[in-house]
Protein backbone atom coordinates (compact mmCIF):
# COMPACT_ATOMS: atom_id res chain seq x y z
CA UNK A 1 0.00 0.00 0.00
CA UNK A 2 1.19 3.51 -0.78
CA UNK A 3 1.82 5.92 2.07
CA UNK A 4 -0.96 8.38 2.87
CA UNK A 5 -0.66 11.75 1.17
CA UNK A 6 1.00 14.51 3.18
CA UNK A 7 -1.32 16.51 5.40
CA UNK A 8 -1.32 20.27 4.77
CA UNK A 9 -2.01 22.10 8.04
CA UNK A 10 -2.06 25.89 8.20
CA UNK A 11 -2.33 28.31 11.11
CA UNK A 12 -4.46 31.48 11.18
CA UNK A 13 -3.90 32.76 14.73
CA UNK A 14 -0.99 32.97 17.14
CA UNK A 15 -2.85 34.73 19.98
CA UNK A 16 -6.23 36.20 20.93
CA UNK A 17 -6.15 39.45 18.96
CA UNK A 18 -4.07 38.29 15.99
CA UNK A 19 -4.87 39.40 12.43
CA UNK A 20 -8.63 39.01 12.02
CA UNK A 21 -8.50 38.44 8.24
CA UNK A 22 -5.96 35.62 8.51
CA UNK A 23 -8.64 32.90 8.58
CA UNK A 24 -10.05 34.05 5.25
CA UNK A 25 -6.59 34.61 3.79
CA UNK A 26 -5.45 31.09 4.65
CA UNK A 27 -8.58 29.60 3.11
CA UNK A 28 -8.34 31.58 -0.12
CA UNK A 29 -4.60 31.86 -0.78
CA UNK A 30 -3.92 28.16 -1.34
CA UNK A 31 -4.96 24.55 -0.65
CA UNK A 32 -5.20 23.18 2.89
CA UNK A 33 -6.56 20.10 4.62
CA UNK A 34 -6.75 21.52 8.15
CA UNK A 35 -6.70 25.09 9.43
CA UNK A 36 -5.76 25.71 13.07
CA UNK A 37 -5.84 28.70 15.36
CA UNK A 38 -4.12 29.26 18.70
CA UNK A 39 -5.98 31.77 20.91
CA UNK A 40 -4.82 30.81 24.41
CA UNK A 41 -1.82 32.46 26.00
CA UNK A 42 -1.37 32.35 29.77
CA UNK A 43 -2.72 35.90 30.03
CA UNK A 44 -5.72 35.02 27.83
CA UNK A 45 -7.08 32.54 30.34
CA UNK A 46 -7.13 35.26 32.97
CA UNK A 47 -9.08 37.51 30.58
CA UNK A 48 -11.52 34.71 29.76
CA UNK A 49 -11.86 33.90 33.46
CA UNK A 50 -13.00 37.45 34.14
CA UNK A 51 -15.39 37.20 31.17
CA UNK A 52 -16.87 34.05 32.68
CA UNK A 53 -17.34 35.77 36.03
CA UNK A 54 -19.39 38.46 34.29
CA UNK A 55 -21.39 35.94 32.21
CA UNK A 56 -21.16 32.13 32.75
CA UNK A 57 -22.15 31.65 29.10
CA UNK A 58 -18.95 33.28 27.88
CA UNK A 59 -15.35 32.29 28.50
CA UNK A 60 -14.46 31.56 24.86
CA UNK A 61 -12.68 33.62 22.18
CA UNK A 62 -15.54 35.53 20.61
CA UNK A 63 -13.27 36.73 17.80
CA UNK A 64 -13.21 33.22 16.38
CA UNK A 65 -16.99 33.08 16.14
CA UNK A 66 -16.99 36.36 14.20
CA UNK A 67 -14.33 34.95 11.88
CA UNK A 68 -16.47 31.88 11.21
CA UNK A 69 -19.45 34.08 10.37
CA UNK A 70 -17.42 35.12 7.33
CA UNK A 71 -15.53 31.90 6.65
CA UNK A 72 -17.51 28.82 7.70
CA UNK A 73 -19.10 28.55 4.26
CA UNK A 74 -15.72 28.98 2.61
CA UNK A 75 -14.18 26.21 4.73
CA UNK A 76 -17.08 23.90 3.83
CA UNK A 77 -16.75 24.73 0.14
CA UNK A 78 -13.03 23.99 0.13
CA UNK A 79 -13.20 20.90 2.34
CA UNK A 80 -10.96 22.37 5.04
CA UNK A 81 -11.41 21.23 8.61
CA UNK A 82 -11.00 23.86 11.32
CA UNK A 83 -9.34 23.01 14.65
CA UNK A 84 -8.80 25.69 17.31
CA UNK A 85 -8.45 26.12 21.05
CA UNK A 86 -10.80 29.12 20.91
CA UNK A 87 -13.17 27.27 23.26
CA UNK A 88 -11.04 28.56 26.13
CA UNK A 89 -12.94 27.98 29.36
CA UNK A 90 -16.19 27.08 27.60
CA UNK A 91 -15.59 24.85 24.57
CA UNK A 92 -19.11 23.38 24.79
CA UNK A 93 -20.58 26.89 24.66
CA UNK A 94 -18.55 27.86 21.60
CA UNK A 95 -19.42 24.56 19.88
CA UNK A 96 -23.13 25.32 20.42
CA UNK A 97 -22.72 28.82 18.95
CA UNK A 98 -20.97 27.37 15.88
CA UNK A 99 -23.78 24.87 15.39
CA UNK A 100 -26.30 27.69 15.54
CA UNK A 101 -24.24 29.63 13.03
CA UNK A 102 -24.04 26.66 10.65
CA UNK A 103 -27.82 26.22 10.84
CA UNK A 104 -28.36 29.90 10.09
CA UNK A 105 -26.02 29.67 7.10
CA UNK A 106 -27.63 26.44 5.88
CA UNK A 107 -24.42 24.44 6.17
CA UNK A 108 -24.18 20.74 7.15
CA UNK A 109 -21.15 21.47 9.37
CA UNK A 110 -20.42 18.80 11.96
CA UNK A 111 -19.07 20.33 15.16
CA UNK A 112 -17.25 18.57 17.99
CA UNK A 113 -15.34 19.73 21.01
CA UNK A 114 -12.81 18.55 23.57
CA UNK A 115 -13.25 19.03 27.30
CA UNK A 116 -11.87 17.77 30.60
CA UNK A 117 -9.07 20.27 31.01
CA UNK A 118 -11.03 22.49 33.43
CA UNK A 119 -9.96 21.56 36.96
CA UNK A 120 -11.28 24.62 38.78
CA UNK A 121 -13.76 22.64 40.86
CA UNK A 122 -11.64 19.59 41.54
CA UNK A 123 -12.08 17.97 44.99
CA UNK A 124 -10.05 19.82 47.56
CA UNK A 125 -9.91 22.97 45.46
CA UNK A 126 -6.87 25.13 44.82
CA UNK A 127 -6.99 27.60 47.64
CA UNK A 128 -8.28 31.13 47.78
CA UNK A 129 -8.40 33.40 44.77
CA UNK A 130 -7.87 30.93 41.91
CA UNK A 131 -9.85 32.11 38.89
CA UNK A 132 -8.96 29.40 36.37
CA UNK A 133 -7.29 25.99 36.60
CA UNK A 134 -6.68 24.04 33.41
CA UNK A 135 -4.65 20.97 32.55
CA UNK A 136 -2.75 20.92 29.25
CA UNK A 137 -4.29 18.12 27.18
CA UNK A 138 -2.77 16.35 24.18
CA UNK A 139 -3.96 15.77 20.66
CA UNK A 140 -5.81 12.46 20.81
CA UNK A 141 -9.12 14.05 21.81
CA UNK A 142 -8.92 16.16 18.66
CA UNK A 143 -8.03 13.04 16.69
CA UNK A 144 -11.10 11.22 18.01
CA UNK A 145 -13.34 14.11 16.95
CA UNK A 146 -11.88 14.19 13.45
CA UNK A 147 -12.07 10.42 13.08
CA UNK A 148 -15.77 10.70 13.92
CA UNK A 149 -16.26 13.08 11.00
CA UNK A 150 -16.08 16.50 12.61
CA UNK A 151 -15.58 19.47 10.31
CA UNK A 152 -14.92 21.88 13.16
CA UNK A 153 -13.26 21.01 16.48
CA UNK A 154 -12.95 23.47 19.35
CA UNK A 155 -10.98 22.74 22.48
CA UNK A 156 -10.17 24.29 25.80
CA UNK A 157 -6.60 24.21 27.15
CA UNK A 158 -4.64 21.81 25.01
CA UNK A 159 -0.95 22.24 24.29
CA UNK A 160 -0.46 24.58 21.36
CA UNK A 161 1.22 21.82 19.36
CA UNK A 162 -1.74 19.46 19.94
CA UNK A 163 -3.70 21.46 17.39
CA UNK A 164 -1.33 19.97 14.80
CA UNK A 165 -0.38 16.61 16.30
CA UNK A 166 -4.07 15.68 16.80
CA UNK A 167 -5.06 16.08 13.13
CA UNK A 168 -1.84 14.37 12.05
CA UNK A 169 -2.53 11.38 14.32
CA UNK A 170 -6.04 11.08 12.88
CA UNK A 171 -4.85 11.39 9.27
CA UNK A 172 -2.02 8.88 9.52
CA UNK A 173 -3.57 6.54 12.10
CA UNK A 174 -0.76 6.95 14.59
CA UNK A 175 -1.03 5.20 17.95
CA UNK A 176 0.09 6.65 21.30
CA UNK A 177 3.27 4.56 21.01
CA UNK A 178 4.34 6.15 17.70
CA UNK A 179 6.61 8.49 19.60
CA UNK A 180 8.91 9.55 16.76
CA UNK A 181 6.02 10.43 14.46
CA UNK A 182 4.16 12.28 17.22
CA UNK A 183 7.32 14.15 18.16
CA UNK A 184 7.78 15.26 14.56
CA UNK A 185 4.22 16.58 14.50
CA UNK A 186 4.74 18.33 17.85
CA UNK A 187 7.77 20.13 16.42
CA UNK A 188 5.72 21.11 13.36
CA UNK A 189 2.99 22.34 15.69
CA UNK A 190 5.48 24.40 17.67
CA UNK A 191 6.74 25.96 14.46
CA UNK A 192 3.19 26.89 13.43
CA UNK A 193 1.68 27.91 16.77
CA UNK A 194 2.86 31.53 16.82
CA UNK A 195 1.72 32.28 13.30
CA UNK A 196 3.86 34.79 11.45
CA UNK A 197 6.82 34.38 13.81
CA UNK A 198 7.70 31.46 11.50
CA UNK A 199 7.49 33.58 8.35
CA UNK A 200 9.68 36.52 9.25
CA UNK A 201 7.84 38.20 12.10
CA UNK A 202 9.94 39.16 15.16
CA UNK A 203 12.99 37.90 13.26
CA UNK A 204 16.44 39.01 14.40
CA UNK A 205 17.92 39.14 10.88
CA UNK A 206 14.97 40.94 9.30
CA UNK A 207 17.32 43.48 7.69
CA UNK A 208 18.69 40.70 5.47
CA UNK A 209 15.42 40.68 3.55
CA UNK A 210 13.44 43.02 1.33
CA UNK A 211 11.34 45.21 3.67
CA UNK A 212 8.39 44.89 1.30
CA UNK A 213 8.30 41.14 1.95
CA UNK A 214 8.05 41.64 5.71
CA UNK A 215 5.40 44.35 5.65
CA UNK A 216 2.59 41.79 5.89
CA UNK A 217 3.94 38.27 6.44
CA UNK A 218 1.73 35.41 5.38
CA UNK A 219 0.75 32.79 7.93
CA UNK A 220 2.65 29.48 7.90
CA UNK A 221 1.65 25.96 6.96
CA UNK A 222 3.30 22.57 7.30
CA UNK A 223 3.20 19.63 4.93
CA UNK A 224 3.36 16.70 7.35
CA UNK A 225 4.39 13.23 6.19
CA UNK A 226 3.57 9.79 7.55
CA UNK A 227 6.98 9.42 9.23
CA UNK A 228 6.48 12.67 11.18
CA UNK A 229 8.81 14.75 9.03
CA UNK A 230 7.45 17.95 7.57
CA UNK A 231 8.10 20.93 5.35
CA UNK A 232 7.48 24.38 6.81
CA UNK A 233 6.24 26.78 4.15
CA UNK A 234 3.52 29.33 3.32
CA UNK A 235 1.05 29.96 0.53
CA UNK A 236 2.74 31.12 -2.70
CA UNK A 237 2.65 34.84 -3.28
CA UNK A 238 2.03 35.79 0.35
CA UNK A 239 4.39 38.03 2.29
CA UNK A 240 7.15 37.00 4.61
CA UNK A 241 10.01 34.55 4.29
CA UNK A 242 10.52 30.96 5.42
CA UNK A 243 14.17 30.09 6.02
CA UNK A 244 16.24 27.89 8.27
CA UNK A 245 16.77 31.04 10.32
CA UNK A 246 13.09 31.84 10.82
CA UNK A 247 12.44 28.18 11.67
CA UNK A 248 15.33 28.08 14.15
CA UNK A 249 14.12 31.25 15.85
CA UNK A 250 10.63 29.83 16.35
CA UNK A 251 11.93 26.43 17.42
CA UNK A 252 13.90 28.10 20.25
CA UNK A 253 10.97 30.28 21.32
CA UNK A 254 9.52 29.47 24.76
CA UNK A 255 11.44 26.19 24.99
CA UNK A 256 14.33 25.34 27.23
CA UNK A 257 16.15 22.01 27.29
CA UNK A 258 16.53 19.27 24.71
CA UNK A 259 13.50 17.44 26.12
CA UNK A 260 10.29 19.24 25.11
CA UNK A 261 7.67 17.47 27.20
CA UNK A 262 3.97 17.22 26.37
CA UNK A 263 1.02 15.04 27.36
CA UNK A 264 1.42 12.67 24.38
CA UNK A 265 5.16 12.60 23.80
CA UNK A 266 8.45 14.17 24.81
CA UNK A 267 10.09 15.54 21.68
CA UNK A 268 13.88 15.63 21.56
CA UNK A 269 14.74 19.08 20.23
CA UNK A 270 18.39 18.06 20.03
CA UNK A 271 17.49 15.67 17.20
CA UNK A 272 15.73 18.19 14.96
CA UNK A 273 17.39 18.70 11.57
CA UNK A 274 16.49 21.74 9.48
CA UNK A 275 17.39 22.18 5.80
CA UNK A 276 16.47 24.72 3.14
CA UNK A 277 14.60 22.68 0.53
CA UNK A 278 13.84 25.61 -1.76
CA UNK A 279 12.48 29.15 -1.64
CA UNK A 280 10.23 29.46 1.42
CA UNK A 281 10.49 25.72 2.12
CA UNK A 282 12.33 24.31 5.15
CA UNK A 283 12.58 20.56 5.65
CA UNK A 284 12.15 19.41 9.27
CA UNK A 285 13.28 15.85 9.93
CA UNK A 286 15.09 13.46 12.23
CA UNK A 287 12.94 14.22 15.27
CA UNK A 288 13.02 11.53 17.92
CA UNK A 289 10.35 11.07 20.55
CA UNK A 290 10.15 9.50 23.99
CA UNK A 291 7.26 8.41 26.17
CA UNK A 292 5.55 11.38 27.86
CA UNK A 293 5.89 12.22 31.55
CA UNK A 294 3.61 10.39 34.02
CA UNK A 295 2.06 13.72 35.12
CA UNK A 296 0.39 16.63 33.37
CA UNK A 297 1.10 20.33 33.53
CA UNK A 298 -1.74 22.59 34.65
CA UNK A 299 -1.94 26.37 34.66
CA UNK A 300 -3.59 28.38 37.45
CA UNK A 301 -4.51 32.03 37.24
CA UNK A 302 -5.60 34.17 40.14
CA UNK A 303 -6.26 37.81 40.78
CA UNK A 304 -3.07 38.81 42.54
CA UNK A 305 -4.07 42.25 43.71
CA UNK A 306 -4.05 45.81 42.42
CA UNK A 307 -1.43 47.90 40.63
CA UNK A 308 -0.96 51.49 39.57
CA UNK A 309 1.62 53.20 37.42
CA UNK A 310 2.84 56.78 37.09
CA UNK A 311 5.42 57.81 34.48
CA UNK A 312 7.18 61.13 35.09
CA UNK A 313 8.82 62.89 32.13
CA UNK A 314 12.21 64.44 32.97
CA UNK A 315 13.53 66.82 30.33
CA UNK A 316 16.89 68.41 29.68
CA UNK A 317 19.58 68.89 32.32
CA UNK A 318 20.03 67.34 35.77
CA UNK A 319 18.06 64.17 34.99
CA UNK A 320 19.42 62.20 37.95
CA UNK A 321 18.77 65.07 40.37
CA UNK A 322 15.22 65.50 39.07
CA UNK A 323 14.58 61.80 39.55
CA UNK A 324 15.92 61.94 43.09
CA UNK A 325 13.66 64.89 43.90
CA UNK A 326 10.56 63.04 42.68
CA UNK A 327 11.42 59.97 44.73
CA UNK A 328 11.89 62.09 47.83
CA UNK A 329 8.67 64.09 47.27
CA UNK A 330 6.64 60.90 46.72
CA UNK A 331 8.21 59.21 49.73
CA UNK A 332 5.75 60.49 52.32
CA UNK A 333 2.73 59.57 50.21
CA UNK A 334 4.05 56.05 49.62
CA UNK A 335 4.81 55.62 53.29
CA UNK A 336 1.29 56.76 54.19
CA UNK A 337 -0.45 54.58 51.59
CA UNK A 338 1.75 51.62 52.44
CA UNK A 339 1.65 49.57 49.20
CA UNK A 340 3.27 46.17 49.50
CA UNK A 341 5.59 46.97 46.60
CA UNK A 342 6.86 50.21 45.08
CA UNK A 343 9.34 50.04 42.19
CA UNK A 344 11.13 52.94 40.54
CA UNK A 345 12.92 52.70 37.20
CA UNK A 346 14.67 55.50 35.32
CA UNK A 347 14.92 54.99 31.55
CA UNK A 348 17.58 57.30 30.15
CA UNK A 349 15.97 57.89 26.78
CA UNK A 350 17.35 61.44 26.72
CA UNK A 351 20.12 62.70 24.42
CA UNK A 352 22.48 65.62 24.95
CA UNK A 353 21.87 68.74 22.84
CA UNK A 354 18.72 67.08 21.44
CA UNK A 355 16.89 68.58 18.47
CA UNK A 356 13.43 67.69 19.82
CA UNK A 357 11.92 67.86 23.28
CA UNK A 358 11.03 64.19 23.22
CA UNK A 359 14.59 63.11 22.53
CA UNK A 360 15.76 65.41 25.32
CA UNK A 361 13.56 63.57 27.84
CA UNK A 362 13.95 60.58 30.14
CA UNK A 363 11.16 58.54 31.73
CA UNK A 364 10.91 57.79 35.45
CA UNK A 365 8.43 54.99 36.07
CA UNK A 366 6.77 54.22 39.41
CA UNK A 367 4.83 50.97 39.78
CA UNK A 368 2.97 50.13 42.99
CA UNK A 369 1.23 46.87 43.82
CA UNK A 370 -0.82 45.66 46.79
CA UNK A 371 -3.64 43.21 47.60
CA UNK A 372 -5.84 46.20 48.52
CA UNK A 373 -7.06 48.63 45.86
CA UNK A 374 -6.99 51.60 48.21
CA UNK A 375 -3.25 51.36 48.80
CA UNK A 376 -2.40 51.90 45.12
CA UNK A 377 -5.21 54.25 44.09
CA UNK A 378 -5.81 57.93 44.73
CA UNK A 379 -3.36 58.01 47.63
CA UNK A 380 -0.59 57.44 45.07
CA UNK A 381 -1.94 59.09 41.93
CA UNK A 382 -3.19 62.13 43.83
CA UNK A 383 0.21 62.68 45.38
CA UNK A 384 1.80 62.59 41.93
CA UNK A 385 -0.63 65.13 40.50
CA UNK A 386 -0.09 67.46 43.47
CA UNK A 387 3.55 67.83 42.42
CA UNK A 388 2.55 69.57 39.18
CA UNK A 389 3.56 73.00 40.49
CA UNK A 390 5.84 71.88 43.31
CA UNK A 391 8.17 69.42 41.64
CA UNK A 392 11.16 69.48 39.33
CA UNK A 393 11.33 72.05 36.49
CA UNK A 394 9.37 70.94 33.44
CA UNK A 395 7.17 68.56 35.47
CA UNK A 396 4.67 66.55 33.44
CA UNK A 397 3.40 62.96 33.12
CA UNK A 398 2.91 60.70 30.10
CA UNK A 399 -0.77 60.32 31.07
CA UNK A 400 -3.01 61.25 33.98
CA UNK A 401 -2.58 58.57 36.67
CA UNK A 402 -5.61 56.41 37.42
CA UNK A 403 -7.12 54.75 40.42
CA UNK A 404 -5.38 51.42 39.91
CA UNK A 405 -6.35 48.21 38.17
CA UNK A 406 -6.41 44.52 39.08
CA UNK A 407 -3.52 42.31 38.03
CA UNK A 408 -3.25 38.56 37.74
CA UNK A 409 -0.77 35.83 38.56
CA UNK A 410 -0.05 32.68 36.55
CA UNK A 411 1.29 29.55 38.22
CA UNK A 412 2.27 26.26 36.60
CA UNK A 413 1.61 23.14 38.69
CA UNK A 414 1.83 19.39 38.16
CA UNK A 415 -1.26 17.16 38.41
CA UNK A 416 -1.65 13.42 38.31
CA UNK A 417 -3.16 12.07 35.13
CA UNK A 418 -5.97 10.31 37.01
CA UNK A 419 -7.25 13.74 38.11
CA UNK A 420 -8.02 14.61 34.48
CA UNK A 421 -10.71 13.09 32.27
CA UNK A 422 -9.76 13.95 28.70
CA UNK A 423 -13.06 13.80 26.80
CA UNK A 424 -13.94 14.08 23.12
CA UNK A 425 -17.53 15.17 22.53
CA UNK A 426 -18.27 13.87 19.03
CA UNK A 427 -20.51 15.54 16.43
CA UNK A 428 -23.43 13.36 17.45
CA UNK A 429 -23.06 14.29 21.12
CA UNK A 430 -21.39 11.07 22.27
CA UNK A 431 -18.81 11.55 25.02
CA UNK A 432 -15.67 9.44 24.53
CA UNK A 433 -12.97 9.27 27.18
CA UNK A 434 -9.49 9.50 25.69
CA UNK A 435 -7.28 6.83 27.28
CA UNK A 436 -4.01 7.75 28.92
CA UNK A 437 -0.79 6.49 27.29
CA UNK A 438 0.23 3.04 28.47
CA UNK A 439 3.89 4.02 28.65
CA UNK A 440 5.29 7.07 30.41
CA UNK A 441 8.79 8.19 31.31
CA UNK A 442 9.85 10.43 34.16
CA UNK A 443 11.32 13.61 32.72
CA UNK A 444 15.05 13.90 33.40
CA UNK A 445 17.79 16.23 32.18
CA UNK A 446 19.26 15.15 28.86
CA UNK A 447 22.81 15.93 29.88
CA UNK A 448 25.34 18.21 28.26
CA UNK A 449 26.15 17.25 24.65
CA UNK A 450 29.71 16.90 23.45
CA UNK A 451 30.90 20.36 22.47
CA UNK A 452 33.03 21.14 19.42
CA UNK A 453 36.60 22.32 19.78
CA UNK A 454 36.91 26.06 20.46
CA UNK A 455 38.31 28.26 17.74
CA UNK A 456 42.08 28.80 17.84
CA UNK A 457 43.21 32.19 19.16
CA UNK A 458 43.19 35.02 16.66
CA UNK A 459 42.41 38.69 16.15
CA UNK A 460 39.02 39.96 17.35
CA UNK A 461 36.83 43.01 16.98
CA UNK A 462 34.62 44.59 19.64
CA UNK A 463 31.11 44.44 18.18
CA UNK A 464 27.50 43.72 19.20
CA UNK A 465 26.70 40.03 19.62
CA UNK A 466 23.90 40.52 17.08
CA UNK A 467 26.47 41.07 14.35
CA UNK A 468 26.74 37.29 14.10
CA UNK A 469 23.98 35.86 16.34
CA UNK A 470 20.22 35.88 16.25
CA UNK A 471 18.05 35.63 19.35
CA UNK A 472 14.45 35.24 20.35
CA UNK A 473 13.10 35.45 23.87
CA UNK A 474 9.77 34.93 25.60
CA UNK A 475 7.96 34.08 28.81
CA UNK A 476 6.88 30.98 30.67
CA UNK A 477 5.09 32.11 33.80
CA UNK A 478 7.58 34.10 35.84
CA UNK A 479 10.58 32.78 33.91
CA UNK A 480 12.11 33.79 30.61
CA UNK A 481 13.87 31.88 27.89
CA UNK A 482 16.49 33.34 25.56
CA UNK A 483 17.39 31.31 22.51
CA UNK A 484 20.56 32.37 20.69
CA UNK A 485 21.77 30.91 17.42
CA UNK A 486 24.40 31.45 14.77
CA UNK A 487 24.38 30.42 11.15
CA UNK A 488 27.38 28.16 10.65
CA UNK A 489 29.59 25.65 12.47
CA UNK A 490 32.57 27.99 12.87
CA UNK A 491 30.46 30.65 14.59
CA UNK A 492 28.92 27.98 16.83
CA UNK A 493 32.37 26.85 17.97
CA UNK A 494 32.90 30.41 19.21
CA UNK A 495 29.40 30.96 20.60
CA UNK A 496 29.11 27.80 22.66
CA UNK A 497 32.41 28.41 24.44
CA UNK A 498 31.85 32.15 24.87
CA UNK A 499 28.20 32.64 25.80
CA UNK A 500 28.24 30.79 29.11
CA UNK A 501 25.91 31.37 32.04
CA UNK A 502 28.54 33.57 33.66
CA UNK A 503 28.92 35.67 30.51
CA UNK A 504 25.14 36.02 30.16
CA UNK A 505 24.96 37.39 33.70
CA UNK A 506 27.67 39.91 32.85
CA UNK A 507 25.91 41.02 29.68
CA UNK A 508 22.42 41.13 31.22
CA UNK A 509 22.87 42.38 34.79
CA UNK A 510 19.17 41.85 35.58
CA UNK A 511 19.88 38.10 35.53
CA UNK A 512 22.84 38.28 37.92
CA UNK A 513 21.04 37.10 41.05
CA UNK A 514 18.70 34.63 39.36
CA UNK A 515 19.00 30.89 38.63
CA UNK A 516 20.07 30.51 34.99
CA UNK A 517 20.37 27.23 33.09
CA UNK A 518 22.01 26.91 29.67
CA UNK A 519 21.22 24.19 27.14
CA UNK A 520 23.42 23.60 24.11
CA UNK A 521 21.74 22.45 20.88
CA UNK A 522 24.56 21.69 18.43
CA UNK A 523 22.30 20.57 15.57
CA UNK A 524 20.72 24.04 15.55
CA UNK A 525 23.99 25.91 16.22
CA UNK A 526 22.16 27.29 19.25
CA UNK A 527 22.21 27.74 23.00
CA UNK A 528 19.04 28.28 25.00
CA UNK A 529 18.92 29.96 28.41
CA UNK A 530 16.19 29.55 31.02
CA UNK A 531 16.16 32.48 33.47
CA UNK A 532 14.06 31.60 36.49
CA UNK A 533 12.12 34.45 38.11
CA UNK A 534 13.06 37.27 35.72
CA UNK A 535 9.37 38.14 35.21
CA UNK A 536 8.21 37.91 38.82
CA UNK A 537 4.64 36.61 38.87
CA UNK A 538 4.38 36.56 35.09
CA UNK A 539 2.95 38.72 32.32
CA UNK A 540 -0.43 39.28 33.99
CA UNK A 541 1.28 40.86 36.99
CA UNK A 542 2.92 43.52 34.77
CA UNK A 543 5.82 43.79 37.22
CA UNK A 544 8.53 44.48 34.64
CA UNK A 545 9.04 47.02 31.85
CA UNK A 546 8.93 44.13 29.33
CA UNK A 547 6.59 41.72 31.15
CA UNK A 548 6.79 38.96 28.51
CA UNK A 549 10.57 39.21 27.97
CA UNK A 550 9.96 39.83 24.27
CA UNK A 551 12.88 42.24 23.97
CA UNK A 552 15.41 40.50 26.20
CA UNK A 553 16.96 38.66 23.26
CA UNK A 554 17.40 41.90 21.34
CA UNK A 555 18.94 43.52 24.41
CA UNK A 556 21.44 40.66 24.52
CA UNK A 557 22.22 41.06 20.80
CA UNK A 558 22.99 44.73 21.39
CA UNK A 559 25.67 43.99 24.02
CA UNK A 560 29.29 44.12 22.83
CA UNK A 561 31.76 41.24 22.82
CA UNK A 562 35.15 40.48 21.33
CA UNK A 563 34.20 38.53 18.20
CA UNK A 564 36.90 36.65 16.26
CA UNK A 565 37.57 37.97 12.79
CA UNK A 566 37.46 34.36 11.62
CA UNK A 567 33.76 34.32 12.53
CA UNK A 568 33.07 37.73 11.02
CA UNK A 569 34.62 36.71 7.71
CA UNK A 570 32.30 33.78 7.14
CA UNK A 571 29.83 34.07 4.30
CA UNK A 572 26.58 32.67 5.67
CA UNK A 573 23.17 32.06 4.11
CA UNK A 574 20.13 34.05 5.17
Amino acid sequence: MSAPAPLRIGNASGFYGDRFDALREMLTDGPLDVLTGDYLAELTLLILGRDRLADPGRGYARTHLRQLEQCLGLAHERGVRVVTNAGGLNPAGLADRIRELAKTLGLPTRVAHVEGDDLLHRPGGWGEGVLTANAYLGGFGIAACLEAGADVVVTGRVTDAALVSGPAAAHFGWSPDDHDQLAGAVVAGHLLECGTQATGGNYAFFTDHDPALLRRPGFPLAEIHADGSSVLTKHPGTGGVVTVGTATAQLLYETSGPRYAGPDVTARLDTVRLGQQGPDRVRVEGVRGEAPPPTLKAGLTRLGGWRNEVVFVLTGLDIEAKAELVRAQMGDALAAAGPAEARWELARTDHADAATEETASALLRLVVRDPEAGKVGRAVSGAAVELALAGYPGFHLTAPPGKGSPYGVFEAVVVERDQVTHTAVLPGGEHVTVPEPERTRVLAPAGEPELPEPLPPGPTRRLPLGTVAGARSGDKGGSANIGVWVRDERAYRWLVHTLTVERLRELLPETAGLPVTRYALPALYAVNFHVDGLLGDGVAAQARFDPQAKGVGEWLRARHLDIPEAVLSQEVPQ
